[in-house]
């Protein structure tokens, strides 16, 4: 398809290009203008953009990235810039406005009418991690005096322009919601059946200061396709739409994996970050990192005479470590999902403990077990290892049981502590918890060996 299109637009077919146009998405449309590999569509893109009709244009607009957004702002007339901002939602318009530069900011609050351009900074006004910040004002509200025959009428005339019309809100004189009632609900029923007899009274709102999070989940949680947003004292201004939720998703997940990775979060695409850029945000945590870990060796050097008269003790300290911060990693990233999800609070704090307790009893306890095995028959008899006997062999696997046991305690504790002091839990992953349990896990060996090997040590 992408090559019929670049065909038309290089032969000027224009005409024939429009019926082409109407039988590609719009998500389509953006994806072949952005594709990295072929970028044959975007010296045409203004071109291409002409030729859709003011609201495929918004569709299509909307799915571009930022660099491709802000090339076709200033390249509109302000004509053509106000016929795009009046087809497109709210909410994406506030999007569009906090990604650009001032100077675009600045000229897309010039073409927009006074009406929009007040619904923008309101909107602005919001956090930028609240439920105001995703949701648009553009819905619609019913009376519950209404008929059913009434309320089509009212949605014939107004829901042009709304993002959704499937679900309407029943709202009082006040503006504060008394029901919803659903467009499949009206088509049922009898054109004279008053809406009050429809409507579902339990409204379940969100705040608009309330975390963007708290809003996904409850969509998770009832399968909502739009979720009233109300002000503090209680008056709808707004609704958050499903796909709106899917982005904060999107984003939130990315997040996550980001920070539990050790990397600064990042708005851009990977491949639309700079060198430079990624390095800011890679580095700070790594100097950290570097730095907690020379807390490791110096437990090391501590302990570097006695390893001289016992080296093969040495050999076994990667396989300590690492097996320390798989463990401690499993649990964190349960518990944080948890937390992400719902489905763990941190009331659920001693519940989490007394469960990963007895699963780190189990592993702590089946991995000594293989280990003792391993160290006697491999080390020990296989590739005679000097200075590997029974001994040995038990020192590795109780400080083993004993770095399972503790790195799970730390992995499902830490993210619910974090979460309890307002700090975001995936910060507590990997690698701040691998750091951690690495120097438990020396200290815990080297305990061991100095208790059941004293007598070497003489």
């Amino acid at each position: 398809m992408k090559e019929i299109i670049l065909g038309l637009l290089q032969d000027k077919k224009y005409n024939q290009l429009k019926d082409v146009l109407n039988y590609v998405a719009p998500q389509d449309l953006a994806g072949f203008i952005q594709d990295e590999e072929h970028t044959d569509l975007e010296p045409y893109m203004l071109v291409l953009f002409r030729l859709l009709s003011k609201e495929t244009a918004a569709e299509v607009f909307v799915e571009l990235d930022t660099e491709h957004q802000e090339e076709l702002i200033k390249s509109y007339t302000d004509a053509e810039l106000r016929g795009i901002l009046d087809e497109m939602y709210l909410d994406d318009t506030v999007d569009i406005v906090e990604e650009m530069p001032a100077s675009v900011v600045k000229r897309i609050l010039k073409v927009a009418d006074p009406a929009m351009r007040q619904q923008i900074n309101d909107m602005l006004k919001y956090s930028k991690d609240s439920v105001g910040s995703i949701m648009t004002v553009e819905y619609v509200s019913l009376k519950k005096t209404m008929t059913v025959a009434e309320a089509f009428d009212r949605i014939r005339s107004n829901g042009v322009d709304k993002e959704t019309i499937y679900t309407c809100y029943v709202l009082d004189g006040g503006r504060r919601p008394e029901g919803i009632v659903t467009a499949r609900e009206m088509l049922l029923a009898d054109p004279s059946t008053p809406i009050s007899e429809l409507m579902n009274e339990n409204v379940i709102s969100v705040r608009t200061d309330q975390d963007r999070e708290e809003a996904v989940n409850i969509f998770r949680k009832y399968g909502f396709l739009a979720l009233p947003v109300l002000d503090s004292e209680g008056r709808m201004v707004g609704i958050v739409t499903m796909d709106d939720a899917m982005n904060v998703l999107e984003a939130e997940n990315t997040e996550d994996i980001e920070k539990m990775a050790a990397i600064t979060p990042s708005e851009k695409p990977y491949l639309h970050t700079g060198v430079f850029s990624t390095w800011l945000q890679r580095i700070p945590w790594l100097f950290l990192l570097m730095i907690s870990g020379t807390f490791t060796g110096m437990i090391i050097s501590s302990f570097e005479e006695k390893l001289s008269v016992l080296v093969c003790l040495t050999a076994f300290i990667p396989m300590l470590m690492d097996t320390g911060g798989n463990s401690g990693s499993q649990s964190s990233v349960s518990v944080i999902r948890g937390l992400a999800l719902g489905d763990v609070t941190f009331k659920d704090f001693f519940r989490v403990l007394w469960k990963e307790i007895r699963v780190a009893l189990l592993c702590g306890v089946s991995l000594a077990a293989v280990a003792f095995v391993k160290v006697i028959v491999i080390d020990g008899l296989l590739m005679k290892t000097t200075g590997v006997d029974w001994q040995v062999a038990l020192v590795v696997a109780v400080s083993l049981c004993v770095t399972v046991i503790v790195a799970k305690t730390v992995g499902c504790t830490l993210p619910l502590l974090a979460k309890k002091l307002g700090f975001d839990p995936a910060i507590m992953a990997s690698p701040f918890i691998t750091t951690i349990v690495d120097a438990l896990a020396l200290l815990a060996y080297f305990f061991f060996a100095t208790s059941i090997l004293s007598a070497r040590f003489i």
